[in-house]
C-alpha cells in the first residue's frame, strides 16, 4: 500500500509539471503579444518571465517569476534578487531535480542553450561549467560585466530524501556575437 502511495505521488508530481507547462505556454504566448504579468491560472501569484530551451536534450520550458516552492511545483523559477534574464549580471533559474531540471545531470560544458525574453528576442548561451556545491558554504557572485546564467537544482539527482544541502550548478555564458560584444 505504501509503495503504491509513493508511485502515485511521483506520477502526480510529473503530471502537474506537464499540465503546468501547457497552461504556461498559453500565458507565454500572451506575454509575447505584449501583456504584462500574465497569470497562467486565476489564482496564480506568478507569471512567465522567460523560455528556456536546450535543443540537444529536447528541453523547452517556460520559466516563472519566482523560485518559491509553490512556483517550482509547476515550472522552473527565476531566483528573486538575481539579474533579469539576459540583463547584465547573474541570472539564476532554479528547478526540481526530479522534474523540470532532471536533464541537468546530462548537460555538458560546451552545449548550447537559449533564453527567450518577453520582447521575443532569443539569446544563446553556452555551458561553461558544472559543479556540485554545498548550499551552506557556497558564495554566489551576482556581479558580472555582462549577462551570465546559472541553472541550479538539488543534488544528488537520485536522492531518496529531499532537502539536503548539496546543489548541482550549471554556469552558462553568452555564445556567438553576443559574447564578442562583452
Amino acid at each position: 500500500m505504501a509503495g503504491l502511495w509513493h508511485v502515485g505521488a511521483a506520477v502526480a508530481v510529473e503530471a502537474k509539471a506537464q499540465l503546468g507547462q501547457w497552461l504556461l505556454e498559453e500565458a507565454w504566448d500572451r506575454t509575447l503579444a505584449g501583456e504584462d504579468r500574465v497569470r497562467p491560472w486565476p489564482w496564480a501569484d506568478t507569471w512567465p518571465v522567460a523560455r528556456l530551451e536546450v535543443p540537444g536534450h529536447g528541453i523547452d520550458l517556460i520559466v516563472l517569476a519566482d523560485a518559491s516552492g509553490r512556483s517550482l511545483a509547476w515550472a522552473p523559477g527565476h531566483v528573486s534578487g538575481t539579474a533579469r534574464p539576459t540583463a547584465p549580471g547573474l541570472t539564476i533559474f532554479g528547478g526540481h531535480r526530479d522534474t523540470h531540471f532532471r536533464f541537468l545531470a546530462a548537460l555538458l560544458p560546451g552545449e548550447p542553450l537559449s533564453v527567450q525574453t518577453p520582447d521575443g528576442r532569443t539569446h544563446t548561451y553556452q555551458v561553461t561549467d558544472t559543479r556540485i556545491v554545498d548550499s551552506r558554504r557556497a558564495v554566489v557572485r551576482r556581479a558580472a560585466p555582462g549577462p551570465a546564467l546559472a541553472l541550479v537544482t538539488c543534488y544528488p539527482f537520485d536522492a531518496v530524501t529531499v532537502g539536503g544541502p548539496l546543489r548541482y550548478l550549471v554556469h552558462a555564458a553568452p555564445a556567438g556575437p553576443a559574447a564578442a560584444e562583452l
